[in-house]
């Protein structure tokens, strides 16, 4: 359930004239700021979610918990963009990355059952840094506009969310890693061109692209680190 992307509430399409440098500057600022905060509460919620045992409740109940994860999800989206110019949608943001880090707890304690589980999610977060670096250095040197790829992105994204609720009842291992695999690819895609639609002026509220960028980085991070804990052959402590 970590294959995730929002309705485009916040796709804006064809970049509609930059808004000047002095504003593309500042949203980027304000943008990689409020990514980098976000990234609190998110590991706050993924605390409060394993030494609470939410996650094993969870585990326990994975129709239930993908329920409670697209009402919350799009729920809280909604707010968000509903809010985004005013301080309030900060603020739903913030309470958006706790709830997506309480739902990433139930991820994280199968990794961390593991005998290097540990060890397996700093990879997982080191790797996502790169990708995140890789696509920033390239969203500033590509000069092709890039936002004509949104909706084929978004379509593999809802094929993507199809498959994950679907092997929720078939339990697949083999649709699981190609479900991992393709989330990795299309979410780094969907990277680069949020990156290159605010470094070119294409976006002009830092809160949408916070969450846009956050959400790439959420699913890069998380289907990530679902394959690293298949691969690595760690026993269950």
């Amino acid at each position: 359930m970590n294959d995730y992307r929002p309705s485009p509430f916040n796709r804006a399409g064809a970049y509609a004239g930059a808004p000047g440098e002095v504003v593309r500057n500042r949203v980027l600022r304000n943008t990689y700021w409020l990514l980098a905060l976000s990234l609190i509460p998110t590991v706050l919620g993924a605390a409060v979610g394993l030494y609470t045992g939410i996650n094993r409740v969870m585990g326990a109940s994975p129709g239930m918990s993908a329920i409670v994860f697209l009402l919350g999800a799009f729920g809280l989206m909604f707010a968000i963009e509903r809010n985004k110019e005013s301080s309030l949608g900060v603020v739903l943001l913030l309470a958006f990355t706790f709830f997506m880090g309480l739902m990433l707890s139930r991820l994280l304690g199968f990794v961390m059952g593991l005998g290097n589980g540990s060890q397996l999610i700093m990879i997982a977060f080191g790797g996502t840094a790169v990708v995140f670096g890789a696509m920033a250095t390239m969203a500033t040197t590509i000069k092709r506009d890039l936002s004509n790829m949104q909706k084929w992105l978004f379509t593999g994204a809802i094929v993507i969310l199809v498959a994950a609720l679907a092997n929720i009842f078939l339990q697949l291992p083999a649709l699981m890693l190609t479900i991992s695999v393709l989330a990795i690819v299309i979410f780094s895609a969907f990277m680069l061109v949020d990156l290159q639609r605010v470094v070119n002026g294409g976006e002009t509220n830092y809160v949408s692209a916070t969450l846009a960028i956050y959400l790439d980085v959420y699913n890069v991070f998380s289907n990530l680190l679902m394959l690293l804990s298949v691969f690595s052959g760690g026993n269950r402590n």
